[in-house]
């Protein structure tokens, strides 16, 4: 089932860029891992040698590093929810609900490109 009420090219656009957004924001703290869950791995922030020694700096960073990985693990999430979207574009499913088969409000495709399920699907 294909829809065809809604311009896919405009879409899959917006998928697009979104997906360059999240690539450079998530390249900013995190490095690419294969077997790391999502495929990230936050990296800390880069520091001195005299500011490692430091016991409060060292709690700074482990703080940094902390708040790094819960920002990496959320955008691989949504990265992998655009990727997702990309796929169901060339498959032709784009816009269908994951859970009733029915297409997805258009509003709600406007709101987030990326959404697999109608409103009153979504958690």
């Amino acid at each position: 089932m294909s829809r065809t009420d809604i311009d896919i090219t405009y879409f899959k656009e917006r998928l697009l860029q979104e997906k360059n957004s999240l690539l450079a924001e998530i390249s900013r703290i995190a490095q690419k891992n294969e077997e790391a869950p999502g495929g990230w791995e936050a990296t800390p922030e880069e520091t001195n040698e005299a500011a490692r020694a430091d016991v409060n700096e060292a709690a700074d960073r482990l703080e940094d590093f902390e708040e790094r990985r819960s920002t990496e693990r959320e955008l691989a999430k949504q990265l992998e929810q655009v990727e997702r979207a990309l796929v169901k574009i060339e498959e032709g499913t784009y816009g269908i609900c994951d859970v009733s088969g029915e297409s997805i409000e258009t509003e709600r495709l406007e709101a987030n490109p990326a959404a697999t399920t109608r409103a009153i699907h979504a958690q």
